[in-house]
C-alpha cells in the first residue's frame, strides 16, 4: 500500500512541504499529491478499525497534553512506521502544536493552541535568569524535552538572550535586563552603571527608561535606580532637597535652622552645604526674629552676596560675554554649566529661574536656568557642529541682555586653532 511515491509524499508533507512542492517532486499536481494522501488515510484507518477498533481513542488520549513526542505516540499505538504513524494520527485529529516560530514538526497534540498559550505564560513571567528557563517552563506546563531554547532562539521569539546569558522581552529587553542587574547586585545602583547591561546609548536613554516602568524607583537625593518591591529601603517622595525642606517648613511654621536641617535629614539624607544652598529658594525666607519660615507668609528673602565676576565673563553696557571650553559633553549636547555668577547677572536669583535668548535662523532659543551653585546654558552642539569646533576650542556666547538675542562664536585665538572659524547669528 505504500510504495515509494507515496511515502515520499507523505514525508515531504510532514517535514513542512507544500502540497503542490510534494507532489512537484514526483511529477504530480497538488491535486493528486492531496488525493494520494487522503486515500491512504482511509485506508489505513479502516485497516486499524479492524484491528484496534479503539486506536482513535488511544491516539487522543496519549495526544492530550500541549506537545507530545512521536516517539510516545508510536508506543501507545504500536505503529513504529513513522509514516505509517503520520497518517493514522491525522485521521485522529491530533495536529502539530503551533508556536511563533510555525508548527513544532516532530510533536503532536490534541490542542494545536496550548503549546502557544504556555509559552505566553512563560513570557509573562519574564525577565528570566538563564539558569532558571527551565524550571519555569515547567511551572507553566511547558514539557521540558521540547528543546525551548531552539523555539526562543526563533527570530520571531517573543524572548531573547541579553547580554548575560538571561531571556528578556524583546519590546522590553533593556529595562528587563536592568531589572536582574539590580536583583543580582541586591541594592540601588547609579543610571550610568545601568547603561551596559541595559544596552542603551547614554546614561540619559538609560534614566528615560527606568522612569517608564513602574518596576523601578529613583532614590534621593544620590539618584541612584532601585527595585520598587525592595520594601526595605527608605526612598522619599520628595523630587529634591528644596521640596523636602519647603514641606517641613509648611508642616511646622517658623523654626530655628538647627531644628529645621535636622528634621529634613530625617526625611531626605543630604549634606549640609545643600541645606543651606536651599535656604536661598524663593520660597524659603527669614523672619524677624531669625527664624526659616515661608515667603509667602512674610518671611524676608534670604540673600547670598554676589560673587565675583570670573575671568571667562566680560560685560560691556548690556552685552555679556562668556568664554565657555568645548568639552566632550557639549560636544554630546548637554547642557553647559557655567559660573555662578551669570545667575546675578541675569536678574535670576530669586523667580523665574530661567531667561531665554532669541537666536538667529529661527533655531531653538538658548536658555540660562539657575542651578544649585552654578547657572547652566541649554544645549550648544548644534552651535559646535555649525563652527566646526573640536575638544579643546573655545565658543564665546554672548548675550544681549536688552535686545534679549544670542550669538555663539568660535573664540579661539586666531592662528592657535584648525577649526573654520565661522559666526552663528
Amino acid at each position: 500500500m505504500l510504495d515509494d511515491r507515496s511515502r515520499g509524499i507523505v514525508e515531504l508533507r510532514a517535514a513542512g512541504h507544500t502540497l503542490g512542492e510534494a507532489g512537484a517532486r514526483f511529477g504530480l499536481t497538488r491535486e493528486r499529491a492531496r488525493q494520494i494522501i487522503d486515500q491512504l488515510r482511509r485506508d489505513l484507518a479502516t485497516m486499524a478499525d479492524v484491528a484496534t477498533p479503539t486506536w482513535r481513542v488511544v491516539a487522543r488520549e496519549a495526544g492530550d497534553g500541549p506537545a507530545v513526542r512521536r516517539e510516545d505516540l508510536a508506543l501507545a499505538l504500536g505503529t513504529p512506521d513513522h509514516v505509517v504513524l503520520e497518517l493514522l494520527l491525522t485521521g485522529a485529529g491530533l495536529r502539530a502544536p503551533r508556536t511563533w516560530a510555525g508548527p513544532l514538526r516532530g510533536w503532536w497534540t490534541t490542542q494545536p493552541e496550548a503549546l502557544d498559550q504556555r509559552l505566553r505564560e512563560l513570557i509573562d513571567r519574564a525577565p528570566l535568569r538563564g539558569d532558571s528557563l527551565v524550571e519555569e517552563a515547567r511551572a507553566v506546563g511547558i514539557p521540558v524535552y521540547i528543546g525551548l531554547a531552539e523555539i526562543l532562539g526563533d527570530p520571531r521569539s517573543r524572548l531573547v538572550r541579553d547580554g548575560a546569558g538571561h531571556w528578556v522581552r524583546r519590546n522590553a529587553r533593556g529595562r528587563d535586563s536592568a531589572y536582574l542587574y539590580l536583583l543580582e547586585t541586591g541594592r540601588p545602583r547609579p543610571a550610568k552603571e545601568l547603561v551596559e547591561p541595559m544596552g542603551v546609548a547614554s546614561v540619559a536613554a538609560a534614566r528615560e527608561a527606568l522612569r517608564r516602568d513602574n518596576r523601578f524607583t529613583q532614590v534621593r537625593p544620590h539618584s541612584t535606580w532601585a527595585l520598587s518591591e525592595w520594601s526595605h529601603l527608605r526612598i522619599t517622595s520628595h523630587g529634591s532637597a528644596v521640596e523636602a525642606l519647603v514641606a517641613v517648613v509648611t508642616k511646622c511654621g517658623p523654626i530655628a535652622q538647627g531644628a529645621l536641617f535636622a528634621q529634613v535629614t530625617q526625611v531626605y539624607p543630604v549634606s549640609l552645604w545643600r541645606l543651606k544652598q536651599c535656604l536661598l529658594s524663593d520660597q524659603i525666607g527669614r523672619t524677624p526674629d531669625g527664624l526659616i519660615d515661608l515667603i509667602a507668609r512674610g518671611a524676608q528673602p534670604i540673600e547670598e552676596p554676589e560673587p565675583p565676576r570670573p575671568d571667562s565673563m566680560a560685560v560691556h553696557g548690556d552685552v555679556l560675554g562668556a568664554r565657555i571650553p568645548v568639552d566632550p559633553d557639549l560636544l554630546r549636547g548637554s547642557g553647559v554649566r557655567v559660573h555662578a555668577w551669570l545667575t546675578w547677572r541675569l536678574g535670576l536669583r530669586r523667580a523665574p529661574t530661567r531667561r531665554s535668548f532669541v537666536t538667529a535662523g529661527g533655531q531653538e532659543p538658548l536658555i540660562v536656568t539657575r542651578g544649585a551653585g552654578f547657572a547652566q546654558v541649554s544645549s550648544l552642539r548644534r552651535d559646535a557642529m555649525e563652527l566646526g569646533v573640536v575638544e579643546g576650542c573655545v565658543l564665546v556666547v554672548v548675550l544681549d541682555l536688552a535686545q534679549e538675542t544670542a550669538r555663539v562664536r568660535h573664540g579661539c585665538v586666531e592662528g592657535e586653532c584648525r577649526a573654520t572659524r565661522v559666526d552663528r547669528g
